[in-house]
């Protein structure tokens, strides 16, 4: 299978040959989906460096940080790219609000599952409708539900989209040399300690040793994800 001979080929490469590939192979079939995350703002650098003009949306939930929308407006002027921005609907926005409060996510797992469902989930799928692949900033060190992604690999939870994971063996330390060294816009949380960063009332920062992850949802234990990277239809 082409997508499995890939994983394979790609598994020691560069993420900028990744990128590289992935841009040649799908061109306007294929989006970088960014929450201007570290590793999503190293990922426009280096597509924008190789001259390749790959879309690039975002979803606003409703509930972001500040500080996010002023790295989005930092990356759109330095590097001169339209950024695709998706909403919820506001509709199911305000049924799920005046049936169970504006934070209902505090109150069970379940709950806060539907505000991701709502508010990311929802308009990631037509984030992604007529696409053929995408591609995300995921690592494998990020999260045990990572541990295992591929550089290409196939979404069977968006019906079956390639999806590619560029930066999957990078660590940390990576990402922000790469930051450093290149002068890329980043987001400021991160210098208040956040490792990972959401919407504003479901993210912290991190304590000294915490797993990265730990900043988000930190009221639930367990596996942490919104929905948007699950590997299997759920």
């Amino acid at each position: 299978m082409e997508i499995t001979s890939a994983a394979e080929k790609f598994e020691g490469a560069t993420a900028q040959e990744v990128l590289e590939w992935a841009t040649y192979k799908f061109g306007s079939k294929v989006a970088l989906a960014s929450s201007f995350g570290a590793e999503d703002v190293v990922l426009i650098d280096m597509l924008a460096k190789l001259g390749r003009k790959a879309r690039v949306f975002t979803i606003d939930t409703g509930r972001l940080n500040q500080e996010t929308y002023n790295v989005m407006d930092a990356i759109r002027e330095k590097y001169r790219i339209p950024i695709e921005v998706y909403f919820p609907k506001a509709e199911e926005v305000e049924g799920m609000v005046r049936e169970h409060g504006l934070n209902l996510f505090y109150n069970s797992v379940d709950l806060r599952t539907l505000c991701c469902h709502v508010r990311k989930v929802e308009p990631l799928k037509r984030a992604l409708s007529g696409l053929d692949a995408w591609i995300t900033g995921l690592r494998r060190e990020q999260a045990s539900t990572r541990a295992s992604i591929e550089r290409v690999e196939i979404d069977y939870a968006n019906g079956g989209l390639v999806k590619i994971n560029p930066l999957t063996d990078w660590a940390s330390q990576q990402v922000w040399a790469y930051i450093r060294d290149n002068n890329v816009p980043y987001n400021v949380l991160f210098d208040q300690g956040y490792a990972s960063i959401g919407c504003a009332p479901c993210t912290r920062p991190i304590k000294p040793g915490e797993n990265p992850r730990a900043g988000r949802w930190w009221w639930e234990k367990g596996a942490k994800e919104c929905g948007l990277h699950w590997r299997f239809q759920v």
